[in-house]
């Protein structure tokens, strides 16, 4: 006959112990142990800023006139623009490219959407400093969408760059070698364009990516990205931000931004 040893379960008493034990389980809720890393090409602007820059959506009273915009991408898709447009949105930014490896597929309908409703539209680039150099992220972009006409109606395009949702935050690039390869990208955008573009990030990552580097703020106009009910501190040597995207929770699309300045300031940009 077996011996059963103080402290020790039968077989059948150990099977039923697990069954129980799995069932109770089955029902906790447990930590998540791995963040799931996004498909390449679906980041847009602002993919890290609700984890990192507040989550406020509505901005507090402004000093000067403001020109709201939205900026959208392919997780859009087709884009209400008549619905934005009788809203008040007066300008707009579309997601072109990413890396060398994607392009919106939606591009059409929103780039040209925007314009055809009256708005004054623009392109952007996310920028993947990890896979391709700064210039060849540049003529990628204008090849695909980034370029500028001077009709009055085109935003200089912009250059996104921000938290890595496909890993690193500041793409295994020392803050040495991040300057150069955005230096690189805005140096061989304005020599295919003629237009400096504007740069489009988060005084946090900025920072710590860049080592706050200031030597961009005379030429390039800053797009800051934090939610709350102020802009708050920039990054060194913008005095004062160009555009500010406040929220990724606005109406009909989530992504809406203020232009610092009246309508005819949007223009101004627009011509140069």
């Amino acid at each position: 006959m077996p011996v059963h040893r103080p402290g020790s379960l039968r077989p059948r008493h150990l099977a039923l112990t697990l069954a129980l034990s799995g069932t109770l389980l089955a029902g906790l809720s447990l930590p998540a142990t791995a963040t799931t890393v996004p498909a390449r090409g679906s980041a847009h602007m602002g993919i890290g800023v609700l984890a990192h820059d507040g989550q406020a959506v509505t901005p507090a009273g402004a000093e000067a006139t403001q020109t709201e915009g939205v900026d959208v991408s392919g997780y859009q898709g087709d884009v209400a623009w008549s619905t934005l447009w009788s809203s008040g949105v007066k300008w707009a930014y579309t997601k072109a490219t990413e890396g060398t490896y994607y392009t919106n597929p939606y591009f059409a309908q929103q780039y040209n959407g925007s314009y055809n409703v009256g708005m004054i539209r623009g392109a952007y680039h996310f920028a993947t400093p990890d896979t391709t150099t700064g210039a060849t992220q540049a003529n990628y972009f204008v090849d695909h969408g980034g370029g500028w006409s001077k009709d009055g109606k085109t935003l200089p395009g912009v250059l996104d760059i921000e938290w890595n949702p496909y890993g690193a935050s500041c793409y295994g690039k020392s803050t040495a070698a991040m300057v150069s390869w955005i230096a690189d990208f805005l140096s061989t955008y304005k020599s295919r364009t003629g237009r400096d573009a504007v740069i489009y990030t988060a005084t946090s990552w900025w920072t710590s990516c860049t080592g706050n580097y200031a030597g961009f703020a005379s030429a390039n106009p800053l797009w800051i990205a934090r939610y709350a009910s102020d802009a708050g501190t920039l990054p060194a040597g913008w005095s004062y931000y160009t555009m500010w995207q406040y929220t990724s929770s606005g109406p009909t699309v989530g992504d809406h931004d203020v232009f610092n300045g009246a309508l005819d300031r949007v223009v101004a940009l627009a011509n140069g």
